[in-house]
């Protein structure tokens, strides 16, 4: 019998995984960034859904990419309040 995970009612009932090729489609990095950042805590790390598959929360994925979008709006504004 699986064990239920802790915080599996963080988890949105409509969420997926998504394997490599999907994840490198939404983000446009190669698989060794997207390692480093991992490491870094830069970017969301991979479910191991078995020996040798492992996969990624749509949510945690889309959370990522807002993250960005926002920091990217907050230097953009600050960088045009800098100008004269």
């Amino acid at each position: 019998m699986a064990s239920t995970p802790r915080n599996c009612s963080a988890i949105n009932s409509n969420d997926r995984f998504l394997r490599w090729p999907e994840v490198k489609d939404r983000i446009g990095y190669s698989r060794s960034q997207v390692h480093s950042l991992v490491k870094k805590g830069g970017f969301p790390a991979p479910i191991k859904l078995g020996v040798r598959a492992s996969a990624w929360l749509q949510s945690s994925i889309d959370e990522w990419i807002s993250d960005r979008v926002v920091a990217s709006e907050m230097r953009a504004e600050g960088q045009e309040r800098a100008e004269p």
